[in-house]
């Protein structure tokens, strides 16, 4: 058996493990750090999507890539408030590098893996409307895991205030351009580089990974009390979803 499919059998156990301990309110302390390995897994699945898919020099040169650069800006985003607007990590999340847990570069692995698919099926041809859609789809994420962050988890805190949940809107226009800038990355790689394995299982496992995530921080959203947020995730999740699915390649 794939690592691949190792990993991916792991990730949902874990993931139904959480449902019922979020959903019952059952989740000890001492468990906290499952969040930060959750998202690890996630991003593991991301980096072997790219690896397997268009092979270890193109596809693990990008992975590596996506981590430290999205690591570098998330560390100038904390220390200096660039980009994203002014931030703080705290220790609930660690194990942190430089005040910045490593967790997140494994989520930005997930998010541009999956939203890549997304995008690759709405935008076939690739370019910047491609790019425009993958980062739409990465902003989807982050409209309903920014709130749950720092609102009911408190991995971080911010400095700025803005409309939606006192989260500045400098955050979600940053999200947008870096995974804007990384999928004309991808793109420009992956022009150069034919298809390593079959594509479907592989993709639809990224989609399904992108819908799973997200639901689970509308679980977390919904019992914190995060309406809005849930809500407006769910609405724009299920269309860019439906949307990709129909243009999907038979």
């Amino acid at each position: 058996m794939k690592w691949e499919d190792r990993i991916f059998k792991l990730f949902i156990f874990w993931y139904i493990c959480g449902v019922i301990l979020l959903s019952f309110d059952l989740l000890p302390w001492w468990l906290e750090w499952a969040n930060a390995f959750f998202l690890i897994l996630a991003g593991t699945l991301g980096f072997l999507y790219l690896w397997n898919r268009f092979g270890a020099r193109v596809g693990g040169s990008v992975g590596v890539l996506i981590f430290f650069s999205t690591f570098i800006v998330e560390w100038a985003g904390a220390d200096s408030g660039f980009l994203f607007g002014s931030y703080d990590y705290t220790d609930r999340f660690a194990p942190n590098v430089f005040g910045v847990p490593i967790a997140i570069g494994f989520a930005w692995l997930m998010v541009m893996a999956t939203s890549h698919v997304i995008a690759r099926w709405i935008v076939p041809a690739g370019g910047i409307m491609y790019a425009a859609v993958g980062g739409i789809a990465a902003v989807i994420i982050d409209l309903i895991i920014d709130p749950v962050a720092y609102q009911i988890k408190g991995y971080w805190i911010w400095e700025d205030t803005g409309f939606y949940y006192d989260i500045p809107w400098t955050n979600f226009t940053g999200w947008f351009i870096v995974a804007f800038v990384l999928h004309l990355i991808l793109d420009a790689a992956f022009r150069y580089r034919k298809l390593h394995v079959q594509a479907e299982q592989a993709e639809n496992r990224m989609v399904l990974l992108y819908v799973l995530m997200i639901a689970m921080f509308i679980l977390l959203g919904a019992i914190g009390g995060l309406w809005l947020a849930a809500l407006l995730t769910s609405a724009l999740t299920a269309l860019i979803v439906f949307v990709a699915w129909k243009r999907r390649p038979q």
